[in-house]
């Protein structure tokens, strides 16, 4: 008896504190014509992260705009993606990411950049917690293939770490040292 207590109250604080933070990035009225007149309902579309590197999206429909952003968020929640950042303020690499006629373009910024990104890749970035970006969306304008195009490309980016365990190698030997890159630098100019 005292273990199903406890396993409510676990439940009941998972519950309660708040790991996840949600935008609702795009609400879509369609109507469905009937013998009496028209049917309205709604869809939705909410992107979810707890700004450190998780983030999904998810989309939702019902008759209500509240029941319709409380299953997108269910969905959000349920197909969340880790992406390693750098620093946890920005990307390790420059991604392209694409779905369908979507096409984005992602690149590092130097600290102080902030988000430069437009609509729905804003808000994917937001909750993931990356402070600086540069961002463009190159295709479709439809919010849902920019969000897809966008974790599309995240899913492809790959941290220093990985890729030295993924080769056999020190983190060390994959990363240009700071004494190397300045004389590979002058040797490029010269």
């Amino acid at each position: 008896m005292a273990e199903r207590d406890n396993r409510r109250s676990r439940r009941d604080d998972r519950d309660e504190t708040p790991e996840f933070a949600d935008r609702l990035v795009a609400i879509n009225r369609v109507s469905k014509t009937v013998k009496g007149g028209k049917r309205f309902g709604f869809a939705a579309l909410v992107v979810v992260g707890d700004q450190r590197g998780r983030v999904g999206f998810g989309k939702g429909k019902a008759k209500e705009v509240p029941e319709a952003i409380r299953k997108a968020t269910e969905q959000a929640k349920r197909n969340m993606i880790r992406v390693p950042l750098r620093d946890g303020r920005t990307l390790h690499h420059d991604i392209e990411g694409r779905h369908g006629a979507g096409k984005v373009v992602m690149r590092t910024a130097v600290p102080g950049t902030g988000i430069i990104a437009g609509g729905p890749m804003r808000a994917v970035f937001e909750m993931l917690g990356v402070q600086d970006v540069v961002a463009k969306s190159l295709g479709s304008q439809n919010p849902y293939n920019m969000i897809r195009a966008t974790l599309d490309g995240l899913k492809l980016g790959s941290s220093p770490r990985s890729v030295a365990q993924r080769r056999g190698k020190k983190v060390a030997d994959i990363l240009p040292s700071q004494d190397k890159a300045p004389a590979a630098a002058e040797a490029a100019q010269a």
